[in-house]
């Protein structure tokens, strides 16, 4: 079965196919971030008008490095929550009016759930049940996977997500937008002994997280420096910001490894990319003689391939979940354990 993927929840067109026998077979993927970065942030209603304008060619390019043709497809998936509810108008749109072309089965797809098993997609791809860390932009959640569609939140962040936490400190550090990936290049560089900041809830006895007060750390410390933010006082508290983070993020993930009792762990979303996570986890994975698996870094950000392979999966299991009903809704507000 062909599975074409619709991405566009937020500032990414993402167009994909998947096949359940060959795998992958192509993916093609626009960023906004050149058009959103004299913002210092995504605009909803230029976000939504660019994937009107991409979605189309896109879906070409993914045709013609496929080998295959719209006939070919067996079924539609797009992502129908959660984002920005334009964006995700224009993903449901182009697929539903697809699929009613087609005559081809459609089904809305949970953004979180792509994200949780686009590590799937990799060459070495974890085997269920697992532990996945959900850390991005707009979420940071501990969850356990038992299969497709059997989720249980384990924590979840009370205020600031991860990411949005290193985009907000990244600003007041003056490294512009989109800051994650710029800040942890900046904290390579950094002193490590020169600042020390909190780590939130590191010893909360539970699984929650906060990045709200390490984020207001930053914004005191900056102050503390009256106007004299040198390029090594910035590096060096990059280095602060990235070390803070990661020990907290680590060590809720051991500590959801040793509540599960499980021996794998999945790292899914845009900050799963960051190169001090990676490498504090799997220094923590030796140790504590555990896996962890992460999607390949391509596939980090949002992005088609992971719609696709969670339409798959969803339709290899749950067949009633496609549909031949050409009207939709989309879910800006969707809770991952509510798809259930």
């Amino acid at each position: 079965m062909i599975v074409l993927g619709v991405e566009s929840s937020c500032d990414e067109t993402g167009i994909a196919l998947y096949d359940t026998e060959r795998g992958l077979l192509a993916h093609a993927l626009h960023s906004q971030i050149a058009m959103h970065e004299a913002y210092g942030g995504v605009v909803p209603e230029l976000a939504s008008r660019d994937h009107v304008r991409r979605a189309i060619p896109l879906l070409e390019q993914v045709l013609s490095d496929s080998g295959e043709s719209v006939s070919s497809i067996d079924a539609i998936a797009y992502t129908q929550g959660p984002g920005l509810a334009g964006a995700l108008l224009v993903g449901a749109s182009v697929a539903n009016g697809l699929a009613l072309a087609l005559n081809k089965p459609v089904i809305g797809i949970h953004h979180l759930e792509g994200h949780l098993l686009s590590p799937l997609l990799a060459a070495q791809a974890p085997e269920f049940p697992f532990v996945a860390l959900l850390v991005s932009g707009g979420h940071t959640q501990l969850m356990r996977v038992d299969n497709v569609g059997e989720y249980t939140l384990l924590g979840e962040t009370l205020d600031d997500a991860a990411g949005e936490a290193f985009d907000k400190s990244a600003k007041l550090l003056e490294l512009g937008y989109p800051g994650g990936p710029a800040i942890s290049r900046l904290a390579e560089s950094g002193d490590p002994g020169l600042f020390e900041l909190p780590r939130p809830m590191l010893h909360s006895k539970n699984l929650d997280f906060s990045f709200s007060g390490l984020k207001t750390a930053v914004l005191t410390l900056v102050k503390k420096q009256e106007g004299e933010l040198t390029d090594t006082i910035r590096a060096a508290i990059a280095r602060a910001f990235v070390d803070a983070i990661v020990e907290v993020l680590v060590a809720k993930c051991l500590a959801a490894i040793k509540q599960t009792g499980m021996k794998r762990l999945v790292i899914a979303g845009g900050v799963g990319a960051n190169a001090q996570l990676r490498k504090a986890l799997n220094e923590a994975a030796v140790k504590k003689r555990f896996e962890v698996f992460y999607p390949d870094l391509a596939l980090c950000t949002d992005n088609g391939a992971m719609i696709a392979l969670a339409g798959a999966l969803r339709i290899a299991r749950y067949p009633q979940a496609a549909h031949f009903d050409y009207s939709f809704n989309v879910k800006p507000r969707w809770p991952l354990d509510a798809i259930n």
